[in-house]
C-alpha cells in the first residue's frame, strides 16, 4: 500500500505546491487538511477543490470556528494570557486545534506522516510537531520548506510548470497569519525594528487617530466566559466577532512588539487583536472584584507561566493541564457585567457589577456608614512590620563591628 501523508493546508501558494512537491520527493499520496479557525477568505469547499486540483488524493476540511473559540480562545481569556505582557497568543492557540484535526485525519485516512508548511526558524514548527508527537506518538513529521528545500522561488516555478490553479505573480512582502482571535504580521521592512508600521499592514483595525464617536459596551460574563453583549446573548465565537468589529472600528488592539522566540532569536511582530484585547481587559477587571487577593496574585504568576507554555508549543503538556485546573477553579465566581468605552485605540473600563463581588461599599467608604474599624490598624501594622524591624535592628547593631 502506498504511504500517505496528511498536510496542513492553507490554500495558498506554498502548501498548494507542497502537495506535488511532497509526492515527488517521497512517493507518498497526500491528503490535504484545511481547518477554519475564523481566518476569513475563501469557503472551505473552494479550498477543498483547489487541494484536489493540486494533486491531493483526499481533502479533509473542518469548520472549527466554534471549537476554536470555546476550547482554545476561552481558556486563553480565563488565563488573561499575554506572552511577555503583550501578545495574546493569536497563532499559538490556533496550532493545537489544527494539530488535533491533522491527527484525526491521519487516523481516518491511514496516514503515517504529518506535514506542515513551517520554516526551521519559527515557533510554529515546534507547536505542530510537539502537538503531533503528543497526540499521535507513532506519527512522523516532515516540513517541506525546512526538510525538502521548498523555497518560495522554487514554489513559484513548480506551480507555473505544473499549471497549478494558484496565484504566483504577486509577492506579499509580509508573512501573515490570522484567525478570529487576531492577526499576526511579520517580515519585510518590519524586520528593521526602527521602521514604523505603515497603514497598509492593518486589516482588523481602523486607524485610531481619527476614531468615530466613543462606543460604550457592556460585556456580561458567567464563570469567566462572555455570555452577553449589551444584554444580547452571545456564544464565545459571537462575542469575539462582535468585539472584533466594534473595538476594531476604534483602533483597539494594535500591538507592535519584539518578542523572544522559542528557537532563541528575537523577532519583531505586529499584531491586531481587537476582540481579544477588549475581552481580556474586561475579564481582568471583573476578576479584580471577584477573586480574593492572594488567589489573584498567584493567578497572575500562573497566567504568565501558562502563556509561556502555550507560546512554546506545550498546549497538551501535563503542566499546562495542571495549570488549567487551577485557572478553572479561580473562575467559579467570575460572573457579572463590565462596562467599557471603546475609543481612539483604547478600551477603558468605567463600570463593574457582580452578585459575587468581594467589593464591600461599607468597608470601602470614607463617609458615614463606614464599617471598617480603623482602631485595629495600629496593631496590624506593628505585627506586619515586625520581622523587618527585628532584622533592621540587627543590621544597625552590627553595622559598625
Amino acid at each position: 500500500m502506498t504511504d500517505r501523508i496528511v498536510l496542513a493546508y492553507s490554500g495558498g501558494l506554498d502548501t498548494s505546491v507542497a502537495i506535488g512537491w511532497i509526492g515527488e520527493a517521497t512517493g507518498a499520496e497526500v491528503i490535504a487538511v484545511a481547518v477554519d479557525v475564523g481566518q476569513g477568505g475563501e469557503s472551505l469547499e473552494d479550498v477543498r477543490q483547489r487541494a484536489l486540483a493540486c494533486g491531493a488524493v483526499e481533502a479533509y476540511v473542518a469548520d472549527a470556528r466554534d471549537e476554536f473559540a470555546n476550547d482554545y480562545a476561552m481558556p486563553t481569556l480565563k488565563a488573561n494570557a499575554l506572552y511577555q505582557g503583550h501578545y495574546p497568543l493569536v497563532s499559538a492557540i490556533s496550532r493545537p486545534v489544527i494539530v488535533k484535526h491533522l491527527v484525526k485525519a491521519a487516523r481516518e485516512f491511514g496516514a503515517t506522516t504529518v506535514a506542515h508548511g513551517c520554516t526551521g526558524k519559527g515557533n510554529d514548527q515546534v507547536r505542530f510537531e510537539v502537538g503531533i508527537q503528543t497526540l499521535g506518538p507513532d506519527l512522523k513529521c516532515i516540513a517541506p520548506v525546512r526538510d525538502l528545500a521548498l523555497t518560495r522561488d522554487k514554489a513559484i516555478a513548480f506551480a507555473e510548470d505544473k499549471g497549478l490553479p494558484i496565484e504566483t505573480t504577486k509577492k506579499n512582502p509580509y508573512s501573515i497569519d490570522q484567525n478570529v482571535w487576531g492577526r499576526a504580521v511579520e517580515t519585510g521592512y518590519l524586520e528593521d525594528i526602527w521602521n514604523a508600521p505603515t497603514k497598509d499592514i492593518y486589516d482588523y483595525t481602523a486607524t485610531p487617530e481619527f476614531p468615530p464617536a466613543p462606543d460604550e459596551v457592556i460585556i456580561s460574563f458567567k464563570q469567566g466566559v462572555p455570555v452577553a453583549i449589551d444584554g444580547h446573548a452571545v456564544t464565545p465565537l459571537q462575542a469575539i466577532q462582535e468585539l472584533n468589529r466594534r473595538a476594531g472600528a476604534q483602533g483597539v488592539g494594535r500591538i507592535d512588539v519584539v518578542e523572544d522566540r522559542l528557537v532563541g532569536i528575537k523577532s519583531r511582530e505586529i499584531y491586531e487583536a481587537p476582540g481579544a484585547m477588549a475581552l481580556i481587559t474586561a475579564h481582568k477587571h471583573l476578576e479584580d472584584i471577584t477573586i480574593e487577593r492572594e488567589q489573584a496574585r498567584f493567578k497572575a504568576t500562573v497566567g504568565q507561566r501558562w502563556s509561556e507554555l502555550v507560546y512554546d508549543g506545550q498546549w497538551f503538556s501535563p503542566l499546562k493541564r495542571s495549570l488549567d485546573a487551577f485557572i478553572e477553579d479561580t473562575q467559579k465566581y467570575v460572573s457579572g457585567d463590565i462596562r467599557m468605552t471603546l475609543h481612539g485605540g483604547a478600551a477603558i473600563v468605567n463600570g463593574r457589577r457582580s452578585e459575587t463581588s468581594l467589593y464591600d461599599f461599607d468597608l470601602a467608604t470614607y463617609d458615614t456608614g463606614d464599617t471598617f474599624d480603623q482602631s485595629q490598624a495600629k496593631g496590624f501594622i506593628e505585627l506586619w512590620g515586625m520581622s523587618s524591624k527585628v532584622a533592621s535592628t540587627r543590621d544597625q547593631r552590627l553595622a559598625g563591628s
